[in-house]
């Protein structure tokens, strides 16, 4: 597995050796002492996964401390456009973001600690999308600010006349000015 740290210092993308042969192909999608190394310790106590259609947007998504989730990303069907934003007060990087195409051709990962929200965009007839946790879904710390805050700037390959498809919570989600975040930038 390649680990590469990212502009913003604590998101890693991961990609992994791919043995191919006649029978089909293998790899590695996740190895503790290996992650440990590269990332520091993460203790994943769930895994979720979600189908989405061409067009749907989820996101961006967090939850408040003491609930905040570390997640580390894939799509093992299709292609989607995966962001995440630091929502760290104090970081130099507060309000930027990283994006990166994962797909289950390329194979790669995203790590996003916490403090980050988080979403994609399926850019194919659909995506399986899959992640891991560090911290389980906790209703009423579960936060959302709006994809397309312009203060973000985040281009989500969005075709034109092809509005995007979203839940009524992301739909109403605050701009980041006005969300709320309760996350600390450390050295």
């Amino acid at each position: 597995m390649r680990y590469t740290e990212t502009t913003i210092p604590g998101v890693w993308v991961m990609e992994p050796e791919v043995c191919k042969d006649h029978r089909g192909y293998f790899f590695e999608a996740y190895q503790s002492a290996n992650f440990r190394k590269h990332i520091g310790a993460v203790d994943f106590v769930q895994e979720n996964e979600s189908g989405s259609f061409q067009g749907v947007i989820r996101g961006l998504h967090y939850q408040l401390d003491p609930f905040a989730q570390a997640k580390l990303v894939r799509v093992i069907q299709g292609c989607v456009l995966d962001v995440a934003v630091d929502l760290r007060k104090g970081s130099p990087w507060f309000g930027k973001h990283i994006a990166i195409e994962l797909s289950a051709e390329n194979k790669r990962q995203l790590f996003i600690p916490k403090g980050f929200a988080h979403g994609f965009h399926v850019l194919g007839e659909q995506a399986v999308f899959t992640y891991k946790v560090d911290n389980p879904y906790c209703a009423e710390a579960a936060q959302a600010i709006r994809y397309n805050d312009p203060a973000l700037g985040i281009d989500w390959k969005i075709p034109a006349n092809s509005p995007p498809i979203l839940s009524d919570k992301d739909l109403g989600a605050p701009d980041l000015a006005e969300g709320i975040f309760n996350f600390m930038y450390h050295l």
